[in-house]
């Protein structure tokens, strides 16, 4: 009772959800009725059935300039840099929003990249976050060949003033104007903002199911690295890169709610008005029944979302517990509706016209980001008990 006290204590009323953030969901979710409607996002990212062009990178660059006009990529970035700087919560009311459409763009990746700059805390990392109140995209890269989200796993190594090496599984690298890369000088972890045009740097899209997204290896060839693109403090890459993760893993998991918000209001509307037996398909208990618990799956994980990101503003010592539950809740919401989504639309739901495996594919690699559940939990399970 004392700790549940305590917590309520430090936490605002709605987890802090306060006027700005209500509008600049309103504004989001009226922005993405008009702008982005299913149907055209279909047309968009599935104009192509044939899966061997699962390497290309669909998106709306006009589209995506009007989000780059809004200011929304600089929601996060504090305001002592020329950014807007709003709560956390309000950052993930905003991608939720955005989950919910599906926007195909480097949205979240850059979002997480300012919060990782930010707790960096050099003059070259606010540098870098005034290039994203220019419009300028970020897209973090870390993971080793065997996709590991540990800060620790980056294969890539400084030798002197050249990078070598190759990081894998890096978001919307074909849409993204520079990379925060993940690197090792002498064994220490060191972050630095390099252009995705650098010399002696090649990008390798992959081929993945997601639509709504690209993935590349990136390979460093004896890249030149200039002073001005280190950005982690010498010895604290690691320690900004600890501070940012429960930010990272909000977003994301803003993201995969907003999504499975679609998935359950599609999946209950053609309920509604789908007729089998000369009735809706909402009156059948097999039906109705998975729609509730999908209801109860979202509703388990949105609470865990905005606890997270409020201790981000209030509560920085909980928050990557906080953010972990949240992760590992979203994942089992988005794992679960995924499937009963399609499932519910009966044989429509497995056809290319049907717009449910948008959401399905993008959920199943979102699940993967930052880690699965199960991986959540373990890491979680390491933060408890490391505090007894």
């Amino acid at each position: 009772m004392t700790a549940m006290t305590t917590q309520a204590a430090q936490q605002p009323k709605d987890f802090g959800f306060d006027a700005d953030a209500q509008a600049l969901k309103d504004v989001a979710e009226k922005f993405f009725q008009d702008n982005l409607p299913t149907h055209e996002l279909h047309a968009l990212v599935a104009h192509d059935s044939n899966l061997e062009n699962g390497s290309e990178s669909r998106w709306d660059t006009i589209l995506w300039q009007q989000i780059v006009d809004l200011g929304w990529l600089m929601v996060g970035v504090p305001e002592r840099v020329g950014g807007i700087g709003m709560s956390a919560v309000a950052v993930a009311a905003l991608v939720e929003q955005a989950g919910r459409a599906a926007l195909p763009g480097p949205f979240v990746p850059t979002l997480n990249a300012s919060y990782i700059l930010d707790a960096c805390g050099t003059d070259n990392a606010d540098a870098a976050l005034s290039l994203i109140c220019e419009g300028k995209t970020f897209s973090y890269a870390a993971c080793d060949q065997f996709g590991s989200w540990d800060h620790g796993a980056s294969e890539l190594e400084i030798e002197g003033n050249r990078l070598n090496g190759s990081v894998h599984f890096v978001q919307d690298a074909q849409k993204v104007d520079y990379f925060l890369v993940n690197a090792k000088r002498d064994g220490d972890t060191t972050l630095l903002a390099v252009p995705a045009n650098l010399g002696g740097l090649s990008i390798e899209p992959n081929t993945i199911i997601d639509l709504t997204r690209d993935q590349a290896r990136l390979h460093f060839d004896q890249v030149q690295i200039e002073d001005m693109h280190v950005v982690s403090a010498s010895g604290k890459g690691l320690e900004a890169l600890h501070r940012a993760t429960p930010a990272m893993l909000v977003m994301t998991s803003a993201d995969m709610c907003g999504a499975a918000e679609w998935q359950l209001q599609t999946t209950a509307e053609y309920a509604r008005t789908r007729k089998q037996f000369d009735r809706n398909l909402g009156f059948f208990q097999a039906v109705k029944h998975p729609l509730v618990d999908f209801m109860v799956a979202i509703d388990t994980a949105r609470p865990l979302l905005y606890n997270a990101a409020c201790a981000i503003d209030h509560e920085p010592d909980n928050a990557e517990r906080y953010a972990r539950m949240a992760k590992a809740a979203a994942n089992d919401a988005a794992a679960f509706g995924s499937k009963k989504s399609v499932q519910l639309h009966g044989g429509i739901g497995f056809t290319w016209e049907s717009f449910v495996h948008i959401y399905l594919k993008r959920q199943m690699h979102s699940q993967t980001l930052l880690g699965d559940a199960a991986w959540q939990r373990e890491k979680l399970a390491e933060l408890v008990l490391d505090q007894h």
